[in-house]
C-alpha cells in the first residue's frame, strides 16, 4: 500500500490495516479495528456515537460504559494514527463532528476507494490500457473485503458491493484480454472464476468465447452446455439471450465472433465510434444494433457500467445516423430501453441530444403500420428523456407511445411505453394513485413475460407510490420483492433504493436518530451507483427532512447550511437558510425568486419547503399558490413518493396555510 508525506493509508480489501510514514500501524484490539472499519464504511461521513455503540454490541444491550468505551477506542486510534500531534490540538484525521466521529481519510487514502477509481477509469480506456489498469485494481485485493468483520451486519452491504465490483472487474479484465488478442490467457482465470461463482452468465459467455478464439470449438460448446446445466440445476433458470446467441454463433462458426473481425461493441467501449468511417465492413449494421443491446445490458449493472453505457450511447446513435436509414436509427435509439426510476437527469445535455435525434428520426420515418413499433420506441424515448421538464412534449409523447403499444399488443413495447408514462406523471401533485396503477401493470407484465428489469421497476414504482399514500405495509412487500429479484438477477441498483427506503421508514415512524444514522450509512453508495439525478444534494435534503416530522417549522441554521452540497434543491433551501439567521428581507427575495417546482418525485417536497418559508413570512400570494398546488395531494406524505424521504403529511401544511389565510 503506497503512501506519500505524512498521510495514513487504510486497507480494507482483506483484513483491516493502517500504514503511516513509518510503516504499519498497530491497531490494538478487535474493537479498535471495528471502530476504524465502521468509520471507513461511512466514507468520510459522521457516524453518531449511538450508532457505533449499537454496531459494536449488536446482540445484547450495550454495557453501561459503552459510550465511554467507544471514546477510549477513539482516543487510542487517534494516538496511533497521529502520534506526533501536539497535546490538546484537534485531530485532523479521526475527528469529532456533532454527535459522532468521522474519518477524514484522503480521497485515495483507502485501498477500496482507489480500487473503485481504477475500475471506473478502466471503463473509459482502450483495451490495452484498460487491461493494465484492471490488473492494478485487482492486485489491491489481499482477501475478502473487511475480512475480519465478515459476520457484522453494519458492513454486510459494503462487503457485498465491493465483492460484486471485484467480480465485474474480473470479467471486464477478461473482455480486455479478448479485445487485445489474449484469449488463451483469459481461459484459466475465467475457469477459476466460475468455480467459485457459477451463476455468472457473463463469465460463462466470456470463457466460451475465449475457448472458441483459441481454436477449441468443441470445448466452447461444452462450456455453454455446462453453463445451461448449472443455471437450470442451481437457479432454475434457462440461459439468457447472450449465452443462447453465442451458442448459435459457435455452431454456425459466425465470423462476427472471430477475433480477426473488428467488434463494434468493443470499439464503442473505447470511444472509437468516432472512427466509424474507417471500420465499415459487412454486417456493420447488425453489429451496431448488437452493441446497443450490450450497452443496455451494461447499464442495468449500475455504477461504472451505467455511466459508461450513457457515455457511449450518443456515439452509437451518431454512427447509426451516418447510414441515412431512419428505421435503423430508430431501432438503435429505441433499443436502449433501460428502465428509469428517478425523474431527474444528471446529464441534461445528453438527454437533449438523444431527444433531438429521436425527433429527427420520427420526422424521417415513412408513414404506415410497418414502422409503428419503431415509432413507439422513439416516442417512449422522448418521454423518458424529457423527464422532470415543464415541456408539454413529454406527456404527449408518452400518451402516443402507450396508445401504439397497446394496439400492437407487444409486452416489451408496452413496458417501455409505461416507463415513459411514469416519467411524465409528475405534472402536478397528488398523482401517486396513478403511479401505483402503472407500477402494478409493470409488475404483472414483467412477471408474465420474463421482463425482469421492468418487473423490478414496477415494484419500485409501487414502493414509491404506496409510501406517498402512507401504506408502508404494502410498500414493505414491494421492497422485499425488489430486493429478491435484484439479488437473483444481479441488479445492484435495487439495493441502493431499498436501503434509502429503509431510512424513510424510520423517519416516517418518528425514529429521527435511527433515520439519521441510516441516511448517513446509505449515502456513500450514491456516487458509485451511477444513477441519474441522485449524485448530489440528496443527503443534506434527507437530513433536513428530519426537522419536519412535527410539521412546517424553520429549521436551525446548521440544518440549512448554505455551504452544504444541496445540488438542484438549493433554490428551495435558500429562503429557509436566510430565515434561520433572522434575515427576513433576504428570505423574501429568495422566496420570490423561486422557480416552479420540478416535475419530479420531489415536487410536493419542494412545494412544502416553499410553503414553510411563506408561512413564516406571512406571504399571502405564495401561500395561495401553494394551497392550489398541494390540495390534490392532501392525503399524501410530502416527498415520500420518492421512496427516500418525507417532510410529513401534506395535510399539516394545508392546515397551516388555512390558519394564516383564514379560510
Amino acid at each position: 500500500m503506497g503512501r506519500a508525506g505524512d498521510e495514513v493509508f487504510f486497507g480494507v480489501l482483506g483484513p483491516v490495516t493502517a500504514e503511516g510514514p513509518g510503516g504499519p500501524i498497530a491497531l490494538k484490539g478487535p474493537r479498535h479495528r471495528a471502530v476504524l472499519a465502521r468509520l471507513i464504511v461511512a466514507r468520510r461521513h459522521v457516524v453518531p456515537v449511538a450508532r457505533l455503540v449499537a454496531d459494536l454490541w449488536p446482540d445484547d444491550p450495550p454495557p453501561a460504559g459503552a459510550v465511554g468505551a467507544v471514546q477510549t477506542f477513539v482516543g487510542a486510534l487517534r494516538r496511533a494514527l497521529e502520534p506526533d500531534r501536539p497535546p490538546r490540538t484537534p485531530a485532523r484525521l479521526l475527528v469529532t463532528d456533532g454527535p459522532g466521529y468521522a474519518l477524514r481519510a484522503a480521497p485515495d487514502g483507502v485501498d477500496a476507494w482507489r480500487f473503485e477509481t481504477a475500475v471506473g477509469e478502466a471503463a473509459t480506456l482502450a483495451p490495452e490500457r484498460a487491461l493494465r489498469r484492471l490488473d492494478e485494481a485487482l492486485g489491491m485485493w489481499r482477501g475478502p473485503a473487511y475480512a475480519d468483520f465478515a459476520r457484522e451486519e453494519w458492513v454486510r452491504g459494503e462487503r457485498a458491493r465491493l465483492a460484486e465490483l471485484r467480480l465485474q472487474s474480473v470479467e471486464r479484465r477478461a473482455e480486455a484480454q479478448l479485445a487485445t488478442g489474449r484469449a488463451a490467457e483469459a481461459v484459466p482465470d475465467l475457469d477459476a472464476h466460475l468455480t467459485d461463482h457459477p451463476w455468472r452468465e457473463d463469465a460463462w459467455r466470456l470463457l466460451a468465447l475465449a475457448l472458441y478464439r483459441t481454436g477449441r470449438q468443441a470445448d466452447a460448446l461444452a462450456v455453454l452446455r455446462r453453463a445451461r446445466s448449472t443455471l437450470v440445476e442451481q437457479l432454475g433458470l434457462d440461459p439468457g439471450p447472450g449465452l443462447r446467441r453465442l451458442e448459435a454463433d459457435v455452431l454456425a462458426q459466425d465470423p462476427a465472433i472471430d477475433a480477426r473481425v473488428p467488434e463494434r461493441a468493443s470499439e464503442l467501449w473505447t470511444r472509437a465510434a468516432a472512427a466509424y468511417d474507417r471500420t465499415v465492413a459487412a454486417g456493420a449494421r447488425a453489429r451496431l444494433e448488437t452493441t446497443v443491446g450490450l450497452l443496455r445490458d451494461l447499464a442495468v449493472t449500475g455504477g461504472g457500467g451505467l455511466a459508461a453505457a450513457r457515455e457511449q450511447r450518443m456515439a452509437a446513435i451518431r454512427a447509426a445516423e451516418e447510414f441515412g436509414d431512419a428505421e435503423l436509427t430508430g431501432r438503435v435509439i429505441g433499443a436502449y430501453d433501460v428502465p428509469a426510476i428517478w425523474t431527474r437527469s444528471d446529464d441534461p445535455e445528453l438527454a437533449r441530444q438523444v431527444v433531438a435525434a429521436a425527433e429527427r428520426t420520427l420526422a424521417a420515418l415513412p408513414p404506415g403500420e410497418g414502422y409503428e413499433a419503431v415509432r413507439c420506441r422513439l416516442l417512449a424515448t422522448v418521454a423518458v428523456e424529457t423527464r422532470g421538464s415543464h415541456s408539454a412534449r413529454g406527456p404527449q409523447a408518452a400518451a402516443r407511445a402507450e396508445t401504439i403499444a397497446r394496439r400492437l399488443d407487444d409486452p416489451a413495447l408496452l413496458a417501455f411505453a409505461l416507463n415513459g408514462t411514469f416519467m411524465q406523471s409528475f405534472t402536478r401533485a397528488g398523482l401517486a394513485p396513478r403511479r401505483a396503477e402503472v407500477g402494478s401493470e409493470l409488475v404483472e407484465l414483467g412477471a408474465r413475460h420474463g421482463l425482469v428489469t421492468y418487473e423490478v421497476l414496477g415494484h419500485l414504482i409501487r414502493l414509491q407510490a404506496l409510501a406517498a399514500l402512507g401504506d408502508f405495509r404494502a410498500a414493505d412487500a414491494h421492497a422485499q420483492a425488489a430486493d429478491r429479484l435484484g439479488a437473483l438477477h444481479e441488479r445492484p441498483l435495487v439495493g441502493v433504493f431499498t436501503e434509502w427506503y429503509g431510512a424513510l421508514r424510520l423517519s416516517a415512524s418518528g425514529d429521527v436518530a435511527g433515520a439519521r444514522a441510516a441516511y448517513e450509512t446509505a449515502a456513500p453508495d450514491l456516487p458509485s451507483a451511477g444513477m441519474p439525478g441522485l449524485t448530489s444534494g440528496l443527503l443534506p435534503l434527507a437530513l433536513l427532512s428530519l426537522h419536519f416530522t412535527d410539521g412546517p417549522a424553520v429549521p436551525p441554521p446548521e440544518a440549512v447550511d448554505p455551504r452544504a452540497d444541496w445540488g438542484p434543491y438549493r433554490p428551495w433551501i435558500t429562503p429557509l437558510a436566510a430565515l434561520s439567521t433572522g434575515d427576513e428581507a433576504g428570505a423574501l427575495r429568495a422566496l420570490h425568486a423561486l422557480p416552479d417546482p420540478p416535475h419530479d418525485l420531489l415536487y410536493e417536497a419542494c412545494c412544502c419547503l416553499e410553503t414553510t418559508a411563506a408561512l413564516h413570512l406571512t406571504d399571502h400570494p405564495t401561500l395561495l399558490r401553494a394551497r392550489t398546488r398541494l390540495l390534490p395531494a392532501s392525503t399524501e406524505l410530502a416527498g415520500a413518493g420518492s421512496g427516500l424521504l418525507t417532510l410529513g403529511p401534506v395535510a399539516g401544511y394545508l392546515e397551516a396555510i388555512e390558519g394564516v389565510l383564514g379560510g
